[in-house]
């Protein structure tokens, strides 16, 4: 499956993100400083005691919305009338935990109310129930202005509550009444400096030192939570610290400096702005927002992981410039993925599954590192760089490595150690499987398309494995030379140099077979849907390229099919084709007859089978091959000896779940299809087997399932035809490399007659490895003695 969109897909339904940059310089009117990363003043009340309070006493209530203690101790809660220049001060002492209030008691008024929680300081100054002017200083020494107070040296924190405040920050909040407080937003965390803006007239909630901020003061950590998705899923937070690590074109990354003990707890979030940001790497930052839980891929997205993000954010920049937290090497020396268990998850869908177990699990391993800085030592490339920019890699020590430097999938081990490196932050270099990226690449975490993805934020280097196309031997006198090739889409319009590489490949690369079952060959006019079925031209072109290769001249056999009925892209028509050469002693047995439609059968002619049509298809009617490539059956003499030869192409494997997906075990819904396909071309073999336990049979194409599967064992069980991919050291079963897993998809399979013959088999690595690719599938290659 190939991607629509190189950039994150975003279908939220949000509103457009306000994302204030409180600036370091250029302050708004009124501001002492950039907005404080700590110590703010949350609360102010002066109606204590009044007709009708609540409370007996006045109060000034603190807020430490930073992310360390701070020390309070000779500091001062000063206070002046709304247009007084003269202050009156209560010192205080102590020190305000992160997440923590902490409470300053002022005079009684004569009336009644309920008493304040525990005070951590106790005053006697008398606020203004309306107006007034609160000032946190870090010093003992007096304020002496009316006006500009919020820049006055020592400053900490500034409020001018009432409209007729002389002094603010921004502007003065509104006016307080003696049941009413200026309370600021976000559990005391929201800072923008404008008193307006981040206070509320409301009802008086006085908190002292023993309890903590609620949203405010939230760490990262306990967003993304020792689980799948966050436990704080669909609520609003505020003040979250953490330093910018990278910049997107629709939002950012930002991780906390300060991690907890908790390796199954990410230190790291996106915040989707929806457009561009407006902070840089190294901001210094607390964020606010609401937590989602974001499943990339849009509308067809339904069995991705989802992304843990703020929406709607409030960004306030603290400071530039901030050292990025340090990258967590993955790999020897750091933290080592999973090397075979994807997920222990069997009821299905992993959201509502417990037990997250990072330690053991790929899928919770890189989960707990979603956002995060990562860093890969010496990466070891086990997939070509494609063109959407990506390079599956793997820490270096990963184990089922595959002779020429891939990963090998396997029945039991899909691999969750493997990463694909993405360009959506920075370029990626083209590389080939058994290269290195040369040092550390970094990048943060994140996850798209049923892939854990590390966007590198600068460009790996290269160090060349030095792979290089193989080339099969050539056939001896008297062996039969057969071959399998999915050319992927091969039709007139591809540029020569396309037909061209292939007719090199066949030629030199695989020693000009006497037999190439070739899939994909799409008509005279590809993928345009204009009823056109014959593929004569796009045959003839690559004919003519073999003998311009130097090879010999091939003839051809095949079926047309009914338009658009065989699968593939629309209006395409890809077939099988047997591609065949005379010179060596292979001839093709023509019975004609056969439409797109008719079924071939298996004719007994005195103890010696046949077939019915020559060309044919294999029974093309059956529901099993709806949409999907019918099975092309031909019988050829070699030296005078039949041999039969059935050319596929089974049914794809889109519609199957991503192995690093939302339901574990994956569901694999595609292979109900080719587990009928293979029960038709076996019940056909079969039937050749039944006249001549001895025929020739060879079943050979791009059956879209593995070496392992349960449509390999149809096709083979009770010994009736020998999968040659299954007879390989494992190192070398694999004929296709997708995202980083080197996997067998075409088969060559020889009845037991011909596997009893010193035959030898190679796939022949020239595509899947490389990232300049004539086709995705390598072809392979038996050399069977029949003389």
């Amino acid at each position: 499956m190939r991607r629509t969109d190189r950039v994150r897909l975003r279908a939220l339904a949000v509103a457009s993100a306000a994302t204030v940059v409180a600036a370091l310089t250029a302050l708004p009117a009124g501001t002492a400083h950039a907005v404080s990363p700590d110590l703010v003043i949350s609360q102010v009340y002066g109606g204590g005691g009044n007709s009708g309070a609540p409370y007996t006493n006045d109060f000034v209530e603190l807020y430490n919305r930073g992310t360390t203690p701070v020390s309070v101790t000779g500091w001062t809660v000063q206070y002046a009338s709304a247009a007084g220049s003269s202050w009156s001060r209560t010192t205080l002492s102590g020190t305000v935990a992160p997440g923590k209030y902490y409470l300053v008691q002022e005079a009684a008024g004569a009336g009644s109310g309920a008493a304040l929680p525990t005070p951590d300081a106790t005053g006697t100054i008398a606020l203004g129930a309306n107006a007034g002017k609160i000032a946190l200083v870090t010093n003992s020494t007096a304020l002496t202005c009316a006006t500009g107070c919020a820049g006055q040296p020592g400053v900490k924190d500034f409020v001018g509550y009432g409209t007729t405040a002389s002094s603010a920050e921004g502007s003065p909040t509104g006016n307080l009444a003696n049941t009413t407080a200026a309370v600021r937003a976000g559990g005391g965390a929201t800072d923008t400096d404008n008193n307006a803006a981040d206070f509320a007239v409301t009802a008086p909630t006085p908190r002292n030192s023993t309890t903590g901020g609620g949203t405010g003061g939230t760490r990262i950590h306990g967003i993304q939570g020792a689980a799948r998705t966050s436990p704080l899923a669909g609520q609003p937070v505020t003040g979250v610290p953490g330093v910018v690590t990278a910049v997107g074109p629709s939002g950012y990354w930002f991780q906390d400096p300060q991690p907890d003990a908790d390796p199954a707890t990410s230190e790291a979030l996106y915040v989707y702005t929806a457009s561009a940001p407006g902070v840089a790497v190294g901001d210094s930052v607390q964020v606010g927002g609401s937590v989602s839980e974001f499943r990339p891929g849009g509308t067809g997205g339904t069995t991705n992981l989802t992304v843990t993000e703020l929406t709607s954010p409030t960004t306030t920049v603290l400071t530039h410039n901030a050292a990025l937290p340090a990258a967590t090497l993955v790999g020897a020396g750091g933290r080592v993925p999973p090397a075979a268990v994807i997920s222990s998850v069997t009821t299905g869908d992993v959201e509502t599954a417990g037990g997250f177990q990072p330690a053991t699990d790929g899928l919770d391993f890189w989960e707990s590192l979603e956002g995060m800085r990562v860093q890969l030592n010496n990466a070891a490339v086990v997939g070509p760089s494609t063109s959407f920019g990506e390079i599956p890699v793997v820490p270096q020590g990963s184990t089922t490595r595959t002779a020429r430097g891939g990963i090998l999938l396997q029945a039991a081990d899909g691999n969750p150690e493997r990463v694909l490196l993405d360009d959506v932050l920075a370029p990626t270099p083209a590389a080939n499987v058994g290269d290195t990226l040369s040092g550390a690449t970094v990048g943060v975490l994140d996850y798209s398309f049923g892939n854990f993805k590390l966007l590198v934020t600068a460009t790996p280097a290269v160090q060349p494995g030095g792979l290089a196309p193989e080339t099969t031997a050539a056939p001896a006198a008297g062996e039969l030379s057969t071959a399998t090739f999915n050319v992927e889409n091969l039709a007139p319009s591809d540029p020569q140099a396309k037909f061209d590489g292939l007719a090199a490949a066949v030629v030199t690369n695989l020693r000009s077979p006497d037999l190439v079952a070739l899939e994909e060959i799409q008509d005279n006019s590809g993928a345009t849907d204009n009823g056109v079925v014959a593929a004569d031209q796009t045959l003839a072109k690559l004919t003519a390229a073999i003998t311009s290769a130097g090879g010999p001249a091939y003839s051809y056999r095949q079926l047309n099919p009914v338009n658009d009925q065989d699968g593939g892209q629309p209006g395409g028509n890809i077939r099988q084709v047997f591609l065949y050469r005379t010179d060596r002693g292979l001839s093709f047995t023509d019975r004609p007859g056969a439409g797109s439609t008719t079924a071939d059968s298996v004719v007994n002619n005195g103890g010696v089978p046949a077939l019915a049509y020559s060309p044919g298809r294999i029974d093309p009617a059956n529901t099993a091959f709806n949409a999907s490539r019918k099975p092309l059956a031909g019988e050829f003499r070699w030296n005078g000896r039949p041999v039969f030869v059935i050319a596929n192409h089974f049914n794809s494997k889109g519609g199957d779940q991503p192995l690093l997906g939302r339901y574990q075990p994956p569901a694999r819904p595609s292979e109900t299809q080719r587990h009928a396909q293979a029960t038709a071309v076996r019940t056909f073999t079969d039937q050749i087997l039944a006249v001549d336990p001895n025929a020739a049979v060879i079943v050979l194409g791009d059956l879209n399932d593995f070496e392992f599967s349960q449509t390999t064992d149809l096709l083979t069980a009770g010994g009736s035809l020998v999968d040659l991919p299954r007879t390989l050291p494992l190192a070398e079963r694999y004929t296709y490399v997708y995202e980083g897993n080197s996997q067998v998809l075409d088969h060559i399979l020889i009845s037991p007659a011909l596997a009893a013959r010193a035959y030898s088999y190679d796939i022949v690595h020239l595509n899947s490895e490389f990232a300049t690719q004539l086709s995705d599938h390598d072809p392979q290659v038996d050399r069977i003695p029949l003389p």
